[in-house]
């Protein structure tokens, strides 16, 4: 394993001049170290807690990946991904996952921890999805989703990017007032949904953005929390700590980092990481302290990985 320092003390010059981080010490020890534990990837994303505190991730291409604390080893968990790219742990142990195109089954998926996959939905009154990217569960059981497309679109059903919402078997739009919908979030108190609204074009939005949920779950009210600014990588995958706090993913070179704000926008640190950070999750058992964060490896030849560093704080997660 690679030890990496993180540059603490620089955190805030190194961090983009308009965004001033205004808790960092009380999120992260300015001795703490990230600790590359696996790099291999082509492409990784979408890590989430399992069970005894394995995290699992996504490698895309088409393989979903499993590591272990406890023994430091990472292995194959699903060979044939479909593509799959955020991931999350529900409450009964199953592994949802949103695939994604180019080769991909377009759909969100369940898999038990047995290795069983099944469709939860891949259509909108009749119509493929785009690219199922990123996805979050309330505590009603409900699982919002994020739908971009990035790349090319020749095969698209649908002429918008949205936000959807499936309540058991059933689909429908929690929002399209959304350019290019990325990471998501449901707030602690289930009341807010946070979505990063990640455009691939230098000069669209990198917004991370809130919305009120609605009586029905669909999701009103679009307010934008923090702008990262154009000629910027925008945010990506996101988590939330036991306070509600937001960790998000962005930027690239020097700027890549975990951006860390308040439910109400306020930044509160930055914490930088391998470069272009794609998702991040608290870990569980003894590493709740534990951040793991997937993220390009640059030297000595550009891969993919997975990184972690310990915080002063503990994370939230619906599956313990």
């Amino acid at each position: 394993m690679r030890i990496f320092s993180i540059l603490i003390a620089g955190a805030v010059t190194l961090a983009a001049a308009d965004f001033k981080p205004t808790a960092q010490d009380s999120i992260v020890a300015k001795e703490a170290k990230a600790e590359l534990v696996w790099a291999a990837g082509s492409f990784t994303e979408g890590p989430t807690l399992g069970p005894k505190g394995v995290i699992f991730f996504s490698d895309i291409g088409m393989r979903t990946m499993r590591f272990d604390p406890a023994s430091g080893k990472t292995t194959v968990f699903r060979e044939l991904s479909g593509k799959a790219n955020g991931l999350m742990m529900d409450r009964k142990g199953n592994l949802i996952a949103c695939e994604g195109a180019h080769g991909g089954d377009r759909r969100v998926s369940l898999t038990t921890l047995k290795g069983k996959t099944r469709t939860i939905v891949d259509r909108w009154q009749g119509k493929r999805f785009n690219s199922p990217n990123d996805l979050a569960i309330d505590a009603k059981n409900r699982i919002y989703f994020t739908d971009p497309r990035y790349g090319g679109g020749d095969d698209r059903d649908l002429d918008f990017e949205g936000v959807f919402l499936i309540t058991g078997k059933k689909v429908k739009l929690a929002t399209k007032k959304i350019s290019r919908p990325n990471g998501i979030l449901v707030s602690l108190n289930g009341k807010k949904v946070y979505v990063a609204d990640n455009h691939s074009d230098a000069k669209g939005n990198h917004h991370l953005v809130q919305f009120d949920v609605q009586q029905d779950g669909t999701l009103a009210n679009k307010k934008i929390l923090f702008d990262i600014g154009p000629d910027r990588r925008g945010i990506d995958g996101m988590t939330l700590d036991e306070n509600g706090n937001i960790y998000a993913t962005a930027g690239r070179g020097e700027l890549s980092g975990i951006y860390v704000f308040s439910p109400t926008g306020k930044q509160l640190a930055m914490i930088p990481t391998g470069d272009s950070p794609t998702n991040c999750v608290f870990g569980g058992g003894k590493e709740k302290g534990v951040l793991y964060i997937t993220a390009r490896v640059p030297k000595p030849l550009i891969r993919w990985g997975l990184y972690r560093i310990p915080l002063k704080v503990k994370g939230h997660h619906i599956y313990e």
